[in-house]
Parts: C-alpha cells; sequence; structure tokens
C-alpha cells in the first residue's frame, strides 16, 4: 500500500469518527443535551454504551443493530451518518494532492459535515438549531474574507434573507401559515453569502422544486397530510451539497429546467 493511500484511508477512518460525534449532535442538540458528557447510552434502557460498542460502522454490525442490553433497535441512522462523512473525508481527501490549499479540504469536510447534520436534525425534529445556522455562516464569512468577494457574498446573504422572509411574511397574510421556517431562513441567508446573489436564485429556485416534489411524493404514499407542514430543511441539504460540491452535475441539472 502507498503512503498516500494510507492516509487516505486514515481519513476514511477519522471521518467515521466525526460522524460518530455528529449523531450525538443529531441526537442531544435538539433536546438542549450536552454533546460532551454523559456518556452514550441507550435512550430506553439507559444502558450506558461501552466503548467496543462504540466503533463506527463495525459496532453496528456486531450488535446487529440492537442494544446489547434491551435489543431495541438502533436507528439505521447511525452507521448512515457515519458513512456519509467517512466515505466523504475518503473522496475529497485527493484535493491534498492536487495542489490544492490545505484550508480547501479542510472547508469542505466542515461545511458537508454541517450540512449532513442539519439534514438529520430537521428530518427529525423540524428545527434548524441556530448554533449550526451560525457556525455555517461564520465558515462562509472567512470564505469570503479570504477571497476577498465582499459585495457579492453581502448581496447574496441579504438577497437570501429579503427574498424569503418576504415570501415566508406574504404567505402568512394570504394563508395565515408560516410559509418557511425561521431556520430555513437564516440557512438561505447563510448560503447566501458563498454562494452569491445568483448562486442562492438557483438555490432557492431548486430546493423549491425537491421539497414540493418530496412532499407530493409523501402525500401519495400517504406519509403526510397536505395541510401538515413538513421538514424542507433537507430539500435545501440535498440541492446544497450538490451545488458547492459537485457543480458539473448542478449546472446540467439547471440547464434541464432553463435550458
Amino acid at each position: 500500500m502507498s503512503i498516500v493511500k494510507f492516509y487516505q484511508y486514515l481519513a476514511l477512518a477519522y471521518g467515521l469518527l466525526i460522524g460518530s460525534f455528529l449523531n450525538v449532535v443529531i441526537y442531544r442538540l435538539p433536546l438542549n443535551l450536552s454533546v460532551v458528557k454523559p456518556r452514550s447510552a441507550c435512550p430506553k434502557c439507559g444502558h450506558q454504551i461501552r466503548w467496543y460498542e462504540n466503533i463506527p460502522i463495525l459496532s453496528f454490525l456486531f450488535l446487529r443493530g440492537r442494544c446489547s442490553n434491551c435489543s431495541t433497535s438502533i436507528p439505521l441512522r447511525y452507521p448512515l451518518v457515519e458513512l456519509l462523512i467517512g466515505l466523504f473525508f475518503y473522496a475529497r481527501f485527493p484535493l491534498l494532492l492536487e495542489g490544492v490549499f490545505l484550508y480547501s479540504y479542510f472547508f469542505e469536510i466542515m461545511v458537508f459535515s454541517l450540512l449532513v447534520t442539519i439534514f438529520f436534525i430537521d428530518l427529525d425534529h423540524h428545527i434548524i438549531p441556530d448554533s449550526l445556522n451560525l457556525i455555517l455562516a461564520i465558515i462562509f464569512l472567512v470564505d469570503v474574507v479570504l477571497n476577498q468577494r465582499y459585495l457579492n457574498g453581502a448581496i447574496g446573504a441579504g438577497g437570501a434573507f429579503l427574498f424569503t422572509f418576504g415570501f415566508t411574511y406574504l404567505f402568512y397574510k394570504l394563508r395565515g401559515v408560516v410559509g418557511l421556517g425561521g431556520g430555513d431562513i437564516k440557512l438561505f441567508t447563510a448560503l447566501g453569502l458563498y454562494l452569491g446573489i445568483e448562486g442562492i436564485i438557483y438555490n432557492i429556485f431548486l430546493s423549491c422544486f425537491v421539497g414540493a416534489l418530496n412532499g407530493f411524493i409523501l402525500i401519495l404514499l400517504k406519509k403526510l397530510n397536505a395541510d401538515r407542514p413538513f421538514a424542507f430543511g433537507p430539500a435545501i441539504v440535498v440541492v446544497s451539497i450538490l451545488q458547492i460540491f459537485y457543480p458539473q452535475y448542478f449546472k446540467q441539472l439547471m440547464q434541464f429546467f432553463i435550458g
């Protein structure tokens, strides 16, 4: 095995560990619990997770997806998040070998990790914690400053906020219900810093399409009532991941819609 491949597998292992920690964040942050202590435990029986029961992916397979004490099923989300983060760390590692500045690699893994965390928290609780939106905005703001994209970032963030807040306000006045949650508006605003005005317009358009399509499918499957709100954050996250990390596919998709 080459030294390069060794470090790439090391990045994979590190990503799996980060994914394991993010699972703690996803579970505890919406409940206003510390993400540091106490030790992880089964939410049903309180059994404290031993170190060998907390090895990413492997422990889930070894335990056959169940608590070793009460046999309660462990959500599939746990190994899924670990795998998503680990594979992303692994896949993006070659950036370091292509002469890309070290900052770019850490920028990408931090943003991806935050977006995945937002995806699952909003999916489970229909909220996007302000702390996550703030951290994401700070990371994007640092990037704006380093690349001196002040005007584009300011217009993107301001435009995103004004449009989404204005839409939500108007929708509330006309229908008496909230169109977009505050967390969604703040997420769009943070993304606007990095994407700029043109990028955030595309993001909002495609996010609305993905969200509407998802809602329509859920209604057809009778998993959602037409009058019941559902999590919109996952749609924003999916579009953002495609737009930020795989822009070539995002451009092809937009060409399909607008020609």
